[in-house]
């Protein structure tokens, strides 16, 4: 449910551009993403960095779109949140404590340090990838077709080709993820048939 809500803004902006034009799916793309935050906070009385980032972004580029009324500027907003995200993830393997992978999965999964560092490193340039992606399908490919017929391979892109991408990504990071999960030890039975906790033991 929560990645239908994350999606919300990117699905209504796709059924705008193909009931009307990009103008009015970037519009549609504002708003949406101003009301995506706005129910969020209502739900959980917090704002979520990822909804902020977007909205910003969507505002910023979105709006140069609508008063310019060129599409060039909608276009990077995709390279620019994933590349975003990608530096934050790199980033925060030199800041902080823990890598942002481990600070965002640490809570219901538990992995060796090395193979968090290795997640979090893989979901950064997954991402820097993404916004590479997406200024080739954006400004290179298909050259030899129609500015229209172009923008509409994009916009399909913008939604099923990074969703199949996210999505792909996903699925093997979770098989990846299998491999190392430690498992916690089983709490031993005391003589008097109490619980006891193995790491509050002492070590020999």
């Amino acid at each position: 449910m929560k990645f239908l809500f994350d999606l919300f803004p990117v699905i209504l902006f796709f059924v705008a551009y193909k009931t009307y034009d990009i103008f009015v799916a970037t519009a549609v793309a504002i708003a949406a993403s101003a009301i995506q935050v706005a129910l969020f906070w209502l739900k959980n009385r917090r704002f979520e960095k990822m909804h902020l980032i977007t909205l910003g972004l969507i505002s910023v580029l979105g709006g140069a779109t609508l008063i310019f009324q060129d599409a060039l500027f909608i276009k990077w907003k995709v390279t620019v949140v994933n590349w975003i995200f990608g530096l934050a993830f790199i980033g925060s393997s030199y800041i902080g404590e823990r890598p942002l992978a481990q600070r965002m999965m640490g809570g219901s999964v538990t992995l060796p340090a090395a193979i968090w560092t290795r997640l979090n490193w893989s979901w950064g340039i997954f991402f820097l990838l993404v916004g590479v992606i997406n200024i080739y399908v954006a400004f290179y490919y298909g050259l030899e077709l129609d500015e229209k017929s172009r923008e509409e391979i994009w916009v399909n892109f913008k939604l099923f080709g990074v969703m199949g991408l996210t999505f792909t990504f996903v699925i093997a990071q979770a098989f990846y993820m299998t491999r190392h999960i430690e498992e916690e030890p089983e709490a031993e039975t005391a003589n008097d048939g109490t619980s006891v906790d193995p790491k509050k033991l002492p070590q020999e």
